[in-house]
C-alpha cells in the first residue's frame, strides 16, 4: 500500500512580483509596440501574482551563455534539492540510509551526474541506493514520478522511495526570442522544488495511492517541450492546448475513475496542474466540477505560477499540510 508519508517544499531566494515584471516589459520589448501590448495582455491575464527565480528580477535584460546558465542551474537546483530532501527527510523521521529508490525530475536544466547523485554524497544514502532520474517528461514529470514510485513499491512493499523535483524555468527565458510561446511561458512559469516521501506500507491517517494510469495522445510531439539551441532552451507551446485539454481529458478521467467505479462527481477533491488559467478553467468545465475544486491549484497558480514537473507536488505539499484527506 504505497503511503504519502511527507512532502517539502522550497524556492530560490528572488521573488518577483507580476506588477513588477509587466513594468520591467520596456526593457525587454519597448522596440516592438505590437509585442509589448500583447505582452502586457498576457501578464496581466495570466492570473499569475507572483513568481521566483534564481536571477534578480532586472539581471534577466542580461543574456546568459549555455554555460553560465548551466552552471547557475546546477548550483540552484543542488541548494533546493538539499533543503526540501532534509526538510521531507526530517518531517518524515527517516534517515538517508532508509531511502531505497531515489526518483528525481527536472527539464529546464541539465545535469550528468545527475542531481540526485549530488544528494547522495550530500546526505550519506546508502551506495546501494537506487536512482531514475526523469528529464524529459516536462510538465507531466511530477504525476509520473508519483506513479513509477507506486510501481516500484507494488514489488518491494518494505522499501522507501524519496521523490524530487527540481525546475528553474526561468533560466529558460530568451531575451531576444518574441515569439508567443516565450510571452506566454514568461508570464506563467516560476521557479521551485519539491520532495515526497513514500512508503510501502499503510500508516493510519495518511493518504494513500490505489492506482496510477498513463495516457499518451498520439501525434502531440510539437504541443509543448524545448528546442535546444546556442542560446539556451527555446520554449515549445502550442496555442492548441487548452482546446486539447477540453477534448480529450473527460474520456480519459472517466475511463481512469471509470475502472474503479467511480465518476468524476464521486471524487471530494482534485489536484490540477496549473498549466495556465485557460487549461484550470478548462478542466473545471469538461470534469462537471465546482471552481472550488481547483482552489488550491488557483492559489499555487497565483502565488508561485507555473513549476513544471514540481507544480503537481506543490499542490499535493498544499493539500496534505491544508485538509484532511481520507
Amino acid at each position: 500500500m504505497t503511503t504519502l508519508y511527507a512532502t517539502a517544499t522550497a524556492y530560490p531566494p528572488y521573488r518577483y512580483e507580476q506588477e513588477d515584471v509587466i513594468h520591467a516589459l520596456p526593457l525587454w520589448l519597448a522596440g516592438d509596440e505590437r509585442m509589448f501590448a500583447l505582452a502586457r495582455r498576457v501578464f496581466e491575464n495570466a492570473a499569475v501574482q507572483t513568481r521566483y527565480g534564481c536571477r534578480p528580477l532586472l539581471d534577466l535584460a542580461r543574456p546568459l551563455s549555455l554555460t553560465e546558465a548551466s552552471q547557475l542551474y546546477q548550483r540552484t537546483a543542488r541548494t533546493l534539492g538539499e533543503q526540501v530532501v532534509g526538510d521531507c527527510l526530517t518531517q518524515a523521521n527517516v534517515t538517508p540510509r532508509a531511502v531505497d529508490l531515489i526518483i528525481l525530475t527536472s527539464c529546464t536544466g541539465f545535469m550528468i551526474p545527475s542531481l540526485d547523485a549530488y544528494l547522495a554524497n550530500h546526505f550519506g544514502f546508502s551506495p546501494h541506493v537506487k536512482r531514475l532520474p526523469l528529464t524529459e517528461l516536462g510538465c507531466a514529470a511530477g504525476a509520473m514520478a508519483l506513479a513509477r514510485a507506486h510501481d516500484y513499491l507494488q514489488a518491494f512493499p518494505h522499501h522507501t522511495v524519496l521523490v524530487v523535483a527540481v525546475e528553474l524555468p526561468s533560466l529558460t527565458f530568451q531575451l531576444q526570442d518574441f515569439s508567443a510561446a516565450n510571452v506566454v511561458s514568461s508570464a506563467l512559469f516560476g521557479d521551485g522544488a519539491v520532495a515526497v516521501l513514500l512508503k510501502g506500507e499503510r500508516q493510519e491517517g495518511k493518504p494513500h495511492i490505489i492506482a496510477t494510469e498513463s495516457t499518451l495522445f498520439p501525434h502531440t510531439t510539437a504541443v509543448m517541450g524545448f528546442e535546444l539551441k546556442d542560446s539556451g532552451f527555446h520554449i515549445v507551446l502550442s496555442t492548441e492546448i487548452p482546446d486539447l485539454v477540453r477534448t480529450e481529458v473527460p474520456s480519459l478521467v472517466a475511463h481512469f475513475l471509470g475502472q474503479h467505479g467511480y465518476t468524476a462527481q464521486d471524487m471530494t477533491h482534485f489536484l490540477l496542474h496549473p498549466g495556465g488559467r485557460r487549461v484550470l478553467e478548462g478542466l473545471v468545465e469538461v470534469l462537471g466540477i465546482t471552481a472550488a475544486h481547483a482552489d488550491i491549484s488557483r492559489t499555487i497558480l497565483r502565488d508561485y505560477g507555473n513549476l513544471s514537473s514540481a507544480a503537481v507536488l506543490c499542490i499535493l505539499d498544499r493539500f496534505l499540510k491544508s485538509q484532511q484527506p481520507r
